[in-house]
């Protein structure tokens, strides 16, 4: 999931629906001079700066999520959640400060912007995740990755009946067989997740919506990657039109995280 994810805007056929948090007003907190950026532990074990590109910049945390100052406009954009959506809301964003930081990039704030999808400062692509235990933000520069996506889910399988709304026929098939070979592996969760991921990386590029249906997913257990063949017409890079998204995956810590990167023709 992702704070601040587009994905969660998404019509009918396109998005798996979530309970909406309960509203109620927050404690009123002074504003920060400058927000705290996540330190993790450098104990606590890799997991999403395995799976992206050398060129990308990553800030994760397993465990506790911290207690994160926001700026006041990152405030607004919360002022009406609950305790445990604040709690990720700010953790993500001081991940998101914290790898802007390993870029060279101040702290700034990073509030929802066009379909919910996170603003980032200009000369900056990223994306950012959020599960039960677990945060994470990835961006890098513009020049070297053109578009970025990320997704954390628990490694469980999918809800009764949630499967058929995010695949195709034969991404089914797929799963049945990469079942049969490896039943320890949540394969349906993998696949939501790297559709999830695919989304982030495409709304920046695109303004449009991308239906869970318009992407066909393929994965490779060997060596933890995955493509998706775009069902429908590409943006236009550098000349060419994009047809499919690579990414990586993986299963560790009782969670799936799935990236997907563009890269410029160099």
């Amino acid at each position: 999931m992702d704070t601040a994810s587009p994905g969660a805007g998404r019509p009918p056929g396109g998005a798996v629906p979530e309970p909406a948090d309960p509203v109620r007003p927050d404690p009123v907190r002074p504003d920060p001079v400058r927000p705290d950026p996540v330190r993790p532990d450098p104990g606590r074990r890799r997991m999403l700066a395995d799976i992206v590109p050398s060129a990308v910049a990553v800030a994760e945390v397993l465990g506790d999520l911290p207690d994160v100052l926001l700026f006041p406009e990152e405030e607004a954009a919360i002022a009406k959640a609950v305790d445990k959506r604040r709690r990720e809301f700010a953790a993500v964003r001081g991940c998101a400060r914290d790898a802007l930081g390993r870029l060279g990039w101040p702290a700034v704030p990073i509030v929802p912007g066009q379909g919910g999808a996170p603003h980032w400062p200009a000369g900056v692509v990223g994306s950012m995740t959020h599960c039960a235990g677990y945060a994470a933000s990835a961006v890098a520069r513009v020049q070297d990755v053109l578009a970025l996506g990320v997704d954390a889910e628990p490694h469980d399988v999918l809800p009764d009946g949630v499967l058929d709304l995010v695949s195709l026929a034969e991404e089914r098939a797929m799963l049945s067989a990469l079942a049969s070979d490896a039943p320890d592996v949540c394969w349906d969760r993998l696949l939501f997740s790297a559709k999830e991921s695919v989304y982030k990386a495409w709304f920046p590029l695109t303004n449009r919506w991308l239906g869970f249906e318009q992407a066909a997913i393929v994965v490779d257990p060997e060596n933890g990657t995955f493509t998706a063949r775009l069902l429908v017409a590409g943006p236009v890079i550098d000349g060419g039109q994009l047809t499919e998204f690579a990414g990586r995956w993986l299963v560790r810590a009782g969670l799936v995280l799935t990236a997907t990167a563009v890269l410029p023709d160099r």
